[in-house]
């Protein structure tokens, strides 16, 4: 059965009729759903998969309890022994999902360093990602880092800055570039 991560950024608490008939798509062709615990677009995707009646979804969360399950799915529970509930902490069930699911569907603010940290992952796991870009309402491919970089260049500057302070977002860039061979 075919898995899809669904992921997007905290500030994101609606979805369009764009973002609406991709999920509808999901939904009609019976893939697991898996999905984070997180208010914003987790929150918003986990409703409207419940207000569908949707039932194969899976909520992943940290530790023994989910701070979002509308739908009372079933759970994956991740631990991890960190105390702190930080980024870091809540980004080791995105990778989880990246690891175990198929495709990603990313619905990014171009801002958010937890789905860019989800659309790097999900990438060097060698999974294809949508992307809903909310600055332009475009949805974008990735197949490749390639894709990402094209991607990143529609990002407002000072997002470009925290990428890099955060990610050393051009150094993965540069690593995942494919090598050129030359033959002597």
């Amino acid at each position: 059965m075919t898995k899809v991560f669904i992921g997007g950024s905290i500030k994101i608490t609606r979805l369009n009729k764009d973002i609406k008939h991709r999920i509808d798509n999901i939904i009609q062709k019976e893939y697991i759903v898996f999905i984070g615990d997180a208010n914003g677009a987790d929150k918003a995707v986990q409703k409207y998969l419940f207000d569908k009646g949707y039932k194969n979804v899976r909520v992943f969360c940290m530790g023994n309890e989910c701070r979002n399950n509308i739908g009372n799915w079933e759970t994956r529970h991740i631990e991890e022994t960190k105390s702190r509930k930080d980024y870091y902490y809540y980004s080791i069930k995105d990778l989880e999902m990246a690891r175990e699911t198929d495709y990603g569907f990313m619905i990014w603010d171009g801002k958010s360093k937890g789905t860019l940290n989800n659309i790097i992952n999900l990438l060097k796991e060698n999974k294809k990602v949508l992307v809903y870009f909310s600055p332009n309402k475009e949805f974008y491919k990735l197949l490749i880092f390639d894709d990402l970089e094209k991607l990143l260049a529609r990002c407002e500057k000072k997002s470009l800055e925290v990428f890099e302070e955060k990610f050393k977002v051009s150094q993965i860039l540069k690593q995942e570039q494919p090598q050129e061979f030359h033959l002597a």
